[in-house]
Parts: structure tokens; sequence; C-alpha cells
């Protein structure tokens, strides 16, 4: 007889994969543009859990307001790393931009550190959990993913339907070409990375209705949205798409059978098991 928690376990780990692909959506938008891999990516998730936080229970701005401030303030980081650090160097080695996304990474542990110190907090707010035919789904999970999926869509409609979305997939394509046809690369790159960290502020506010946030906490979703967007295929936002919740079904269905950190286990094990086989990703192109 199937068992009624392993189909609970299934559905959050579906829930779950929504918020990963958000975040592997983002950081594979900026690959497949500029080709370069922002190692800081979940930091500036970690910036915007700390912008609700500090909007929502010390300044008193209702949560709304405050998820939209922190979406606009990532959006400005992510504009700004690029303005500052990426483009002065994006003609360089590829060993150099990830050194400095990497230092980047330290630097905004660093001073979040300094600046909020080492204390775990949370917004305050509880949100019910969901009881289904026996079953318990976090309410926080499926809120999340409901707007990560809004939020995809959108993106969808923005780079299909407008003039820059279509600038931006055409540069994705082919930069050399759409320069010489007279399209500012530049302002281009600018928009992919607001845009980006755009997508990172929406899934920091998501993030702050289920975890804590601490200055640490990228390095709990950093390792596992880079796997995701190689198991997909570096740049490839369908893949990366998919792979999220494939990676977050074996992490569920893992967590099931042993312990929630053996889940993690077995989707590395199956990460690198997948990079021996299909080293391009799922929906990557063999070079």
């Amino acid at each position: 007889m199937f068992d009624i928690y392993l189909l609970e376990a299934i559905i959050n780990g579906f829930l779950l994969g929504g918020i990963l692909a958000l975040l592997a959506l983002g950081l594979n938008l900026i690959f497949g543009v500029i080709d370069v891999v922002w190692i800081c990516y979940a930091e500036l998730v970690m910036l915007g859990m700390y912008t609700v936080f500090w909007l929502y229970t010390k300044f008193g701005v209702p949560l709304v307001f405050a998820f939209i401030a922190a979406i606009a303030v990532v959006a400005l980081v992510g504009f700004l790393v690029h303005f500052l650090i990426i483009s002065p160097i994006l003609d360089s080695a590829p060993i150099n931009q990830l050194l400095a996304t990497g230092g980047l990474l330290f630097f905004l542990q660093s001073f979040s550190t300094l600046m909020f110190g080492i204390e775990f907090r949370n917004i305050g707010l509880r949100l019910p959990i969901l009881e289904f035919f026996g079953m318990y789904i976090s309410f926080p999970r499926l809120l999340a993913f409901c707007a990560a999926l809004i939020g995809m869509l959108v993106l969808y409609f923005f780079l299909s339907r407008t003039f820059t979305g279509t600038a931006i997939r055409a540069i994705a394509q082919d930069r050399e070409v759409m320069g010489l046809m007279g399209v500012n690369s530049r302002k281009v790159y600018l928009t992919t990375s607001a845009i980006g960290g755009g997508l990172a502020g929406l899934a920091a506010c998501l993030l702050t209705l289920q975890y804590d946030v601490h200055p640490a906490i990228g390095l709990s979703f950093g390792p596992i949205t880079f796997m995701i967007c190689v198991l997909g295929g570096l740049g490839n936002m369908l893949g990366g798409f998919i792979a999220a919740f494939i990676f977050s079904e074996i992490i569920a269905v893992g967590g099931f059978f042993f312990e929630l950190e053996w889940g993690y286990v077995v989707a590395f094990a199956v990460f690198i098991i997948m990079i021996f086989i299909r080293p391009q990703g799922i929906l990557g192109r063999r070079s």
C-alpha cells in the first residue's frame, strides 16, 4: 500500500523545488547573458532577507512594502555588482571573474557579521500548517511556490514579449552578432544583472517566511543553486528549472527513507554521477 507520508514528502519536495528553481533561474539568466558565474549570488539573497527583517521588525514597515523594498534593494545591488566589479574585468580570464565574485562573497559575509552579529533572526510571522487527507503541507512553502511560479511566468513574458527581453535573449544566443547590429550590450548586461538581483530579492522575501536569517545563510543555498544550474546545463533556464525539481525531490524522498541530512548526501551523489554521465547538463549542449 502506498505510504501517505511518502506522498507528503513528495509534495513538500515539489514545493521546495519552486524556490530552488527561482534561485537557479536568476543565476542562469546572468550566466546565459553575461557568461559570468556569480559565486556570491546566494549572498544577495542574504542581504534581501536582512532588508525584510529590519524593515518589518525594527521599523514597522508592512510586510508587503518590506518585500517590495527588498526586491528593489537587491536589484540595485545586482546592478552595482556588474557596474563596479564585473564590467571592469569582463574581458579578462574567467578565473579572475570567479575570484572577484568569490571575494565579494566573503566580503558580504564578513560585513553582515560585523553589522548584524551572528544571531539567527526571524520576522516572527507564524503561518499555519495545512492538513489535507492526513498529510501536513507547509503553508509558507506552498505560498513561496506559488509566488515563485508567478515570478517565473512574469520573467518569461518579459523575455518573450518585450523589446528589452528580446535583446537579452538575442545576446544570450550570439553576443558578437548583436554587437554588430547596434545593440548596446553594456546596457543589456546592466539590465540583466538588475533582473537577476531582483529575482534574488524575491527569493529572499519567500525564504524569510520559512527560515531564519544569519550571515552564513548563503552557504545553505549557494552550493545547491550552483549544482542545480550545472545539472540543468549552465546558462540553460529550462534545464535549471527541471533540475531544481529533480534535486528537491531527491532531497525530500531521501530524507523520508533516511534522514534529512542523508537526503542531501544522496542528492550530491546523484549530481556527481550525472557529471560523469552527462557533463554538459540535462539540457546543455556539448561544446
